[in-house]
């Protein structure tokens, strides 16, 4: 679908299901690599909504080996929950999920998604946003989703796509697949510029 990269090969540095699967949906032949442990720090005074693609734009660098290649592209990303002027990034714990729920709960929050794309002539980034709004959510049920769906992996601690999006998102105003952790369809049309 994507003829103006066809003969390139695309690299998703990303150990997410989530944003695998999303961009297996929307058709694009890519293969995963992802290198654990890179840094996923910001300055405390980058503003919220720069915090996603501060992180995607500096995971990229540990990727260097793939985007120097020549006709390889990498597609890097990161999802950030922000409530107020706070980053709710991946839970520590039971506890602090179950704590980032609560305080989630009958509240609106924006979800950003930062994303980078780059080859060894060229490179790109753009942040996508939208905002959530939670009805509000029971204790037990908070508890009884943390314990077992397990959203360690998750900003904010929760997946949209999951038994408490279901039941606890009230309604978004944005693109459904950003707060998934990949906006799809600004992605698609970044690939073909490239």
């Amino acid at each position: 679908m994507l003829a103006n990269l066809k003969d390139h090969r695309i690299i998703l540095a990303s150990q997410s299901p989530r944003r695998q699967e999303l961009l297996r949906m929307a058709e694009v032949d890519f293969e995963v690599a992802a290198i654990p442990g890179l840094e996923e720090s910001f300055p405390d005074s980058l503003p919220a909504e720069q915090t996603a693609q501060y992180l995607a734009r500096m995971k990229m660098e540990g990727y260097e080996e793939y985007w120097s290649q020549p006709k390889t592209l990498v597609i890097t990303a990161d999802t950030v929950v922000v409530l107020g002027d706070e980053v709710l990034g991946k839970p520590r714990d039971r506890e602090d999920a179950i704590a980032m729920l609560s305080r989630l709960s009958g509240a609106v929050h924006t979800v950003f998604t930062g994303v980078a794309i780059r080859t060894a002539e060229r490179q790109s980034s753009f942040t996508a946003s939208t905002q959530v709004f939670f009805k509000e959510l029971q204790e037990r049920d908070i508890i009884d989703y943390v314990d077992r769906y397990r959203p360690f992996d998750k900003a904010g601690s929760y997946g949209v796509q999951e038994w408490i999006g279901l039941i606890g998102v009230g309604r978004i105003e944005g693109s459904f697949y950003n707060v998934m952790g990949l906006p799809v369809a600004t992605l698609y049309e970044e690939l073909r510029k490239f």
